[in-house]
């Protein structure tokens, strides 16, 4: 097939550099890991202080609680410790299963979502029950019978029994693509209206800031690593505070080595090599991506799951369309924003930082060409690619229908390959929001533009 020569296309007129405030800290995602592994901690040690406690609060407080006599309380006791060290390990169990059945999807995604804190909290949950139980059972001495303190651990078993009943009934979810898609969907569009926020919801900048002077490199000291965020409040701060430029110079999800240059900070004087170190423990680094700062990598997550239901081994076409759903969710979101290299504003409205981000044509191009490769010989996948970039192109402005025209193109001359019947090439032409079984979409006006 002849290509047009280049003065018939019409490219997508570059991005300018957009502007916003600074969102959120960089560390929230280690915030709730910490979270979660304090409040573990917490009830861990929260139980074995309240077994110790109570029974000798309660000779001086009597309130209600069940009738029991020593030897029933020592028994009830001892089977509520041992039967919560045993849940305990059931939940560990399942949580390692739940785990191995997600790497299976892909290995991004069980460190991408965060899912497993809570379970640990759980985990916390039972062991400080299985304390409290050990430590009151060591308080019941001869006709003293903190019974008060015993109805309290038969209480922890109906809250211990609820709440494993209900994380346990939410993994069913983690276990599915379908689950893991829906929870990388709803993930993704919290991150994109953090990152990529609406242009009203940013105020215009005056203008570049002068950068005159000196430019000082910040270079990086460590293994190699990937840019998991960038503490962005401090960051433009620290400019404002020292009347600095600092341009970064990998994106967030980027890897870096030993001794690359990560950005560079202009200044119109000499600058201290304390504020260089400053501005350099701002970015944050890890062994892998996170969503955090990082829209493109919930694409990223989101074509894994589709490609690893439609290989060979799996052939799980429905998945991938489940895949599709949230793709097309993300592309439809981040049609209308601008997108592209973003400057920081301080509270003056002065550009203080500036960062390298994805362009539209880089999440497209993300988002669905490796799913085209290989979903193009599957009719559901085909149709479902067809009512995708349908709807994309119906919610996107004229000058981002570009790309999404290259892939229907490319997807029209890889399924009539992959498909050489020319029943099935009928099938798969008809664009259909389920895949297979649902209905035609009323075609758009804007998607054939």
């Amino acid at each position: 097939m002849t290509r047009p020569p280049p003065a018939a296309q019409s490219p997508s007129p570059p991005s300018p550099d957009r502007t916003r405030l600074p969102h959120g800290n960089g560390r929230s995602q280690r915030a709730r890991r910490a979270r979660g592994n304090g409040i573990a901690l917490l009830l861990v040690v929260a139980g074995a202080l309240l077994g110790w406690a109570l029974p000798a609060a309660e000779r001086h407080l009597p309130a209600p609680a069940l009738d029991f006599d020593a030897a029933t309380a020592q028994a009830t006791l001892a089977a509520i410790a041992g039967g919560m060290i045993t849940l305990a390990g059931f939940v560990v169990t399942a949580i390692t299963l739940v785990v191995q059945t997600v790497q299976t999807m892909s290995p991004r995604l069980v460190a991408a979502l965060g899912h497993f804190s809570r379970h640990l909290v759980l985990f916390g949950l039972l062991i400080g029950t299985a304390l409290y139980a050990l430590v009151t059972l060591s308080q019941v001495r001869g006709e003293h019978v903190p019974r008060f303190t015993v109805t309290i651990a038969v209480g922890l078993v109906l809250v211990d029994a609820v709440t494993v009943l209900y994380l346990l009934a939410s993994l069913r979810h983690a276990v599915t693509g379908g689950g893991l898609a829906r929870a990388v969907g709803i993930r993704l569009r919290q991150v994109v209206d953090g990152t990529c926020p609406a242009e009203a919801e940013h105020p215009p900048a005056p203008g570049p800031a002068v950068r005159t002077g000196t430019s000082v490199p910040v270079v990086r000291r460590g293994p190699p690593a990937v840019v998991l965020a960038v503490d962005e409040p401090r960051l433009t701060k620290l400019a404002a505070r020292h009347d600095l430029h600092v341009q970064l110079l990998y994106a967030v999800g980027e890897f870096t080595g030993d001794g690359a240059p990560v950005a560079r900070v202009d200044v119109k004087g000499e600058l201290d090599p304390r504020t260089v170190r400053q501005v350099a423990a701002c970015v944050r680094y890890g062994p892998g991506r996170t969503m955090e700062q990082d829209s493109s990598y919930g694409l990223r997550l989101l074509a894994d799951i589709a490609i690893r239901a439609l290989s060979p081994a799996v052939n799980d076409p429905a998945t991938a369309v489940q895949a599709l759903d949230h793709v097309e969710e993300g592309l439809v979101q981040l049609a209308g924003r601008p997108l592209g290299p973003v400057r920081l504003l301080d509270d003056r409205g002065v550009p203080r930082v500036s960062c390298p981000a994805p362009e539209w044509a880089d999440f497209v191009s993300l988002a669905l060409d490796e799913t085209l490769l290989y979903g193009s010989s599957n009719p559901q996948v085909v149709r479902r690619l067809r009512a995708l970039l349908d709807r994309v192109a119906a919610a996107a402005p004229e000058h981002r229908r570009q790309p999404l025209t290259e892939r229907r193109d490319a997807l029209d001359r890889l399924s009539d390959g992959a498909l050489p019947d020319p029943l099935l090439r009928r099938v798969a032409a008809r664009p259909d929001p389920q895949g297979l079984g649902g209905r035609s979409p009323s075609p758009s006006p804007a998607a054939d533009g």
